[in-house]
């Protein structure tokens, strides 16, 4: 695909959020390529994501993605292990339940029940193709990692 079939999307409220949840449901995240910055109180994220679009017509390929959150305050983990970086989790959806508006939290839950929470003071955000794609296996499956729902770099 040529760069113009790139998404480029803008993250501003909840409606947004479910937006970039189906574009990146399913992606491949690895460990080491999550980031969470408190000086810029930013949140990124390079994956390997699913086009679910490409599917439809027929091509099953991922591309490389950029995704990030901003007035992020702070940053809960379970089941994400941190000292092994090379380990691919699957992105399975992203959520946003609102505490006091506009704040709330962010939720990134993976396969294997591991989940990020991000304490924000409201939702802005960006997700961005970076252009490469490659093909992958069909459709994927959310029983084809080990117990934890971890996958090895090599596998995803």
């Amino acid at each position: 695909m040529t760069e113009k079939h790139n998404l480029a999307l803008a993250i501003f409220d909840a409606e947004d959020l479910a937006i970039i949840s189906a574009h990146v449901q399913d992606a491949a995240v690895r460990v080491g390529d999550m980031a969470w910055l408190p000086e810029q109180r930013r949140f990124a994220i390079l994956a390997d994501r699913f086009d679910h679009g490409a599917a439809l017509g027929g091509r099953c390929e991922r591309v490389r993605c950029g995704l990030h959150f901003n007035r992020v305050r702070d940053v809960r983990q379970t089941g994400v292990p941190q000292l092994t970086p090379d380990v691919v989790l699957e992105l399975l959806a992203i959520a946003f339940t609102q505490s006091n508006a506009p704040s709330g939290f962010i939720t990134l839950a993976f396969a294997g029940d591991a989940m990020i929470r991000l304490d924000v003071e409201c939702i802005e955000g960006a997700m961005r193709d970076l252009g490469h794609r490659k093909p992958c296996k069909p459709a994927p499956a959310h029983h084809g990692a080990d117990e934890a729902g971890h996958h090895r770099e090599k596998d995803a």
